[in-house]
């Protein structure tokens, strides 16, 4: 019995609303617009940086094929502030790489190549362009 009444309620609830909308009030005027409706000011983007990372041996050699990540903390949300972009890359014959643009602020690099050591630093930028030479080691020796 109580399902046939909220089924028949729920049948009927959309004319009902549609009844009202028609419904037009002659007295009425168009809403003001409010300080709470006005649209808000944007916030200026933060400024972006351009990277040259230059990955070398310890002996001064380009180190070709070296995974680069770039990592970098997203524009605050509201629910992820902790959010990271990750950005994935491979260096040229030469030993560098270009990254595309990245804001400003703290960025963590890491390199990783096979046969050194596995680099990592969180470095700071406030420039539009910025390079960055990173040295690998020799992994240690076991005996």
């Amino acid at each position: 019995m109580r399902l046939a009444v909220i089924l028949m309620a729920g049948a009927l609830l959309p004319g009902i609303m549609r009844a009202q909308d028609s419904k037009t009030d002659e007295n009425s005027s168009p809403p003001q617009a409010t300080e709470e409706t006005s649209p808000k000011e944007k916030v200026p983007a933060r400024a972006a940086v351009k990277l040259k990372i230059v990955v070398t041996g310890s002996n001064g050699s380009p180190v070709q094929n070296a995974s680069v990540y770039v990592r970098y903390k997203l524009p605050d949300g509201l629910f992820h502030k902790d959010k990271m972009a990750e950005l994935d890359l491979k260096t040229a014959s030469d030993g560098s790489v270009k990254v595309p643009a990245v804001p400003q602020g703290k960025v963590l690099i890491q390199v990783i190549a096979p046969g050194r050591h596995t680099y990592g630093k969180w470095y700071d930028f406030d420039k539009d362009e910025d390079s960055v030479d990173i040295k690998l080691d020799p992994p240690t020796h076991w005996f």
